[in-house]
């Protein structure tokens, strides 16, 4: 199973960031950057949620019942009129239930190590969601997917085998950190760090970025 960054790589990915950019004003290469950070990140939280029956139980119940892949039959309509504000609505939907009240703080710090404002990273999130759902629609359908061990398999090989468990640490680290209101202060030294010895360094690394 490919994973998602190798999925995003083609002409989907291409037409998501030139969507997404123009949307926001954001120029593609911190439209890019940013997806690169989030996808792991939204990934693993749908992964962790597939380890208990409830979570299991809603993610494939979603997939069946409406994700089922169609949004990616033709994505630029993702990006126009009123269609954009219920994939927008729906996405924002998606995230709560993904992310729950670590929502906002998430969103704050991927704000923070991008350099994508705040509103720019929730409206790039909340349209992403649904292509996100939509991707593991049609991979659960083709992988003839039913239980809760073949979903956290399915979303483990769209991760990817390319985080070592260091990297992995980071991205479990926020989602792990509190809801105090603060910018994840659990990791915040960490994504803000100046080091390149800190984690901060270790996600510029894992991004390319020098």
């Amino acid at each position: 199973m490919s994973g998602i960054m190798n999925l995003l790589g083609g002409d989907l990915g291409k037409s998501l960031v030139e969507g997404l950019s123009s949307q926001t004003g954001q120029s593609k290469s911190n439209t890019s950057n940013l997806l690169n950070m989030a996808m792991p990140v939204l990934l693993q939280a749908m992964q962790r949620n597939t380890s208990s029956p409830k979570g299991a139980a809603g993610l494939m119940g979603a997939l069946s019942n409406k994700h089922d892949g169609s949004i990616l039959d033709n994505l630029g309509a993702v990006f126009s009129g009123s269609n954009s504000n219920a994939v927008q609505e729906d996405g924002g939907k998606i995230l709560g239930h993904v992310f729950g009240n670590r929502q906002q703080n998430i969103q704050n710090a991927l704000s923070k190590q991008s350099g994508v404002d705040a509103s720019s990273v929730s409206k790039i999130l909340k349209i992403a969601a649904p292509v996100v759902m939509g991707l593991l629609g049609k991979q659960q359908r083709q992988a003839s997917v039913r239980d809760a061990s073949g979903l956290t398999n399915m979303l483990g090989g769209l991760i990817g085998g390319n985080f070592h468990n260091n990297k992995q640490n980071f991205f479990e680290s926020i989602l792990d950190a509190d809801n105090d209101g603060s910018i994840v202060d659990d990791v915040a030294g960490a994504v803000l760090g100046k080091s390149n010895n800190d984690i901060g360094g270790l996600l510029g690394k894992l991004f390319n970025k020098k």
